[in-house]
Parts: structure tokens; sequence; C-alpha cells
């Protein structure tokens, strides 16, 4: 991997164009180690890893990185006996259920889901509440159960009264929790019972309401993607087209990723990679070309995932649209 890494850069080089692939970890050394970790039922690291994270971002990449793990669900449980009085294990634990539920719903259409699916899909989910609230009344503190909750409120379909709760509960202890914004833009969108309306306001509420060069710029760019995303063929390109969207994709991204307060850390490959999309979709080359150089080649796989099943063709393709 290291070599293949080294050629692309090389290639890039050679072409002034870095090779686009598919960017897992944001450059976060500790990722791939904690996976690993994770992999081997190696608690002492995997805790470690984690007690020595400090920024909110970084240490909610760590959790989904750890959850997205097969297997450590035949673990953590051990883990959480053993150590009764600890807010860690159970966090772990929480984040697992999360994802070993939604492997068993599956991304499908909920009517090609079966019964035996949602049940299961339920379990786990309550399962991960349990201990998501234990680990919050163990650590009040943090936001990171809070988080949780905010997922496994929307798998459970906790209506949007209790999700709102959730979110404030997660932002009065990280006011600009990148992954609570978007789980929240996520919850008001139409498709989880609320409209375009409302998700749009939200997107620019926390985006304008948040200091210059804020990483939750990204949400503009979400929100009409997720729109663009509800609307029948043609309509779609229509609404992208909009002179309205491309306004308000550029004043998100003066207000972000523009603007020299922006601190580039873990999450700004992501929100790049967004307005890199949503511009492209939009028809404004040069803003799409500016957001596809300073990826550098590095390709996220959502939001790419919608257009392709392949993400880094889709992503090549609309780059090189943009003249980069």
């Amino acid at each position: 991997m290291a070599l293949l890494r080294d050629m692309g850069r090389t290639l890039g080089r050679l072409t002034g164009r870095p090779v686009a692939s598919l960017d897992e970890d944001s450059g976060d050394p500790e990722l791939p180690r904690i996976r690993a970790a994770a992999a081997a039922a190696d608690w002492a690291t995997v805790r470690a890893v984690l007690g020595a994270s400090t920024e909110d971002g970084n240490r909610a990449a760590l959790l989904w990185a750890v959850a997205d793990t097969a297997g450590v669900e035949r673990w953590i449980a051990g883990a959480i006996a053993a150590e009764p009085g600890a807010a860690l294990p159970r966090l772990v634990g929480g984040f697992r259920q999360i994802s070993w539920a939604w492997e068993a719903r599956t991304s499908a259409l909920a009517q090609h889901v079966s019964r035996e699916q949602f049940r299961t899909f339920h379990e786990r989910l309550r399962t991960g509440e349990q201990w998501l609230y234990e680990a919050a009344e163990l650590e009040p503190a943090r936001p990171d159960p809070w988080y949780g909750l905010q997922t496994t409120g929307r798998g459970l379909q906790v209506g949007q009264e209790i999700a709102r709760r959730r979110f404030e509960a997660t932002v009065r202890r990280s006011p600009h929790h990148v992954g609570a914004h978007n789980q929240q833009l996520q919850q008001v969108c139409e498709k989880w019972g609320g409209s375009h309306e409302e998700m749009h306001a939200f997107a620019r509420a926390s985006v304008f309401g948040a200091p210059a060069g804020t990483r939750l710029g990204g949400l503009v760019p979400d929100a009409h993607i997720e729109q663009w995303l509800r609307l029948d063929s043609g309509d779609d390109a229509a609404y992208m087209r909009r002179p309205a969207v491309r306004e308000s994709l550029h004043a998100a991204a003066d207000h972000s990723y523009r603007h020299p307060d922006c601190v580039r850390g873990r999450s700004w490959i992501g929100m790049l990679n967004a307005f890199a999309m949503a511009f492209s979709l939009a028809g404004d080359r040069d803003a799409a070309r500016e957001c596809f150089e300073a990826t550098e080649g590095r390709v996220t796989k959502s939001p790419w995932n919608y257009l392709s099943n392949d993400p880094v063709a889709a992503y090549r393709k609309h780059r090189s649209a943009a003249g980069r």
C-alpha cells in the first residue's frame, strides 16, 4: 500500500495532478492502529488510544473505527463487566451496537427489509442505548455518549423532539461537534420526518452561527445534495443549477474553508469533497476545481457513492470535467 502511494505521488508530480485514491484515515495513523487492536480484541490498546484523544472529532472517528470492526461485539461485553465503574467500555460497546444494528438492517429501503432484520436492528440499538446512557451517567461532561444516542434515536424513531434534545445535549458539551451536526441534519431531512426547508435552515444556522473558518461548512453542500437525491431525474440537475443554490454554496465556502481562520484538521477532506461534488453538480467549474485541487486526490466515499458504486471513478470524472 505504501509503495502504491509513493508511485501515485511520483505520477502526480509528473502530471501535475495527484492520483485519486480513497482516503479512509484522513492521514491519521491512530485509525489503522485502533482498527487492528479492535480486530485482535486488544482492549488495552483500544482504551489507550481513545484515552489519549482530546479532540472531539478525532475521538468520534476513532470510536467509529472500532465500531465498524467485525467481532468487537464478542469481547466488549467482557470489558464492560470487568470495569463496572468505567464509561469507556460502555461507550465503545454502544457504538459497536449501532454499527452492528445497521449491518443487520442493511441500507435497503424499508420495504425490502424483513421483519426479522428489523427485530435484530431494534434489539441491538436498544442495547446500545442502555450502554450509552450508562456512559453518559459515568462521564456527564463528555459529548460522545449523546452523539451516539443521536444515532440510536434516529434508528429507533424516537421522534423529532427527543432527537433535538439529544442533539442539544451533545452540543452543550461540544458546541461545534461536526458529527453531531451531521446527525441532526439527517434527523431534520425529509426522509426522516423533517422537510427540505427545515434541513436548509438548520444547515445555514449551524454554519453561520459558528466562528469563521468552521468545519461545519460542509452542512450546506450536504443539504443540497440531500435534496438533489430526493428529486426525479431532470429536476435534480435543474435544482442544483439554480442561482440561489450556487450562491449559498459560495457563502458557505467563504465562511469555512476559504476563510483565513480555517484550520484544516482531520475532517476537512470530507468537507472539501462535499463542496467539490456540489459545485460540480451546480455547473461551477472554477469553484469545483478549487476544491479538487485542495483535496490533493484524497477521495472520501461520501458523497461520491451517490453517483457511482466506485467513488474514486466518480471523483475522477468530475475532476476532469472541472479542468483539473
